[in-house]
């Protein structure tokens, strides 16, 4: 279940599908930003920038989960997020990492797949040292990551949602289960699924927006569109950009420590 997942797959094998976000909203769902704060950073003022140039709309930012973990920020991850909804409808989903991490304050056995799957990185984002990592116990790491970890961030994180509808689209971290309606999808499904969701070839309810399985850009398969370009490793962050009937793109490129920004229109 915690096995690290990566797709190249890019081309779309089905037509897109005919969907829009209500006449007068504009949506930018980012996808997993894992501990990049610099490139969430870069994107956020993109995004700003963006709005700013188009015309006037009700704006809604959705993050589409996995905040943390892997990349060597999620601390300040968590409090950029935490700024940008102090002036911008900014909507959080979780992801499995973020179901990980909660659930290690009181689970042994998941605080050790959460350290072996980017929680390691998370907790030094804390100021946990390198060497406790090599000289504590399980026991010991919980005990110190209850001392500095703010229960204000565990809250936060808590708080995330499962699902957000807008329109004809549907946005999750992972993907939903097929032929299941939405009102009964399970949260572990919404945070963790790939198969069957990602080879589904009919239509869901909505066009499904999803991050969690990792391809080198935007897979538009036309019932779905995932946009977890793996910034953690590639040093690509992507958002879906949704208004009326359009769909472009705007990505945060990290290219050897200097982060530029590309707009598109269409998957590259």
């Amino acid at each position: 279940m915690f096995e690290f997942f990566r797709s190249k797959k890019r081309e779309p094998e089905l037509p897109a599908i005919a969907a829009h976000v209500p006449d007068g909203q504009r949506v930018y769902a980012v996808g997993d930003i894992h501990g990049r704060s610099d490139l969430l950073i870069a994107l956020i003022e993109a995004i700003e920038i963006d709005n700013r140039d188009n015309p006037a709309a009700v704006t809604t930012v959705i993050l589409l989960g996995d905040l943390i973990d892997r990349g060597p920020d999620s601390v300040n991850v968590l409090a950029l997020a935490r700024e940008w909804r102090k002036f911008r409808d900014v909507r959080i989903l979780a992801g499995n990492h973020e179901e990980m991490f909660l659930r290690s304050f009181d689970d042994v056995d998941l605080l050790r797949h959460f350290l072996r799957h980017g929680g390691r990185e998370t907790l030094m984002s804390y100021g946990l040292p390198k060497r406790l990592f090599t000289a504590s116990s399980l026991e010991e790491i919980m005990e110190a990551m209850e001392k500095v970890v703010p229960q204000s961030d565990r809250d936060f994180i808590a708080s995330f949602e499962n699902i957000v509808s807008i329109g004809d689209y549907i946005f999750v971290h992972a993907g939903i289960e097929p032929g299941l309606p939405l009102a009964e999808q399970s949260e572990a499904k919404l945070r963790w699924i790939r198969e069957p969701f990602l080879s589904y070839r009919d239509a869901h309810e909505g066009v499904v927006i999803h991050g969690h399985t990792i391809t080198d850009a935007p897979v538009d398969q036309g019932n779905r569109i995932g946009i977890d370009t793996g910034a953690y490793a590639s040093g690509r962050l992507t958002t879906l950009v949704l208004e009326g009937e359009n769909r472009r793109y705007i990505t945060a490129l990290d290219d050897g420590g200097e982060i530029s920004i590309c707009s598109h229109d269409e998957v590259e």
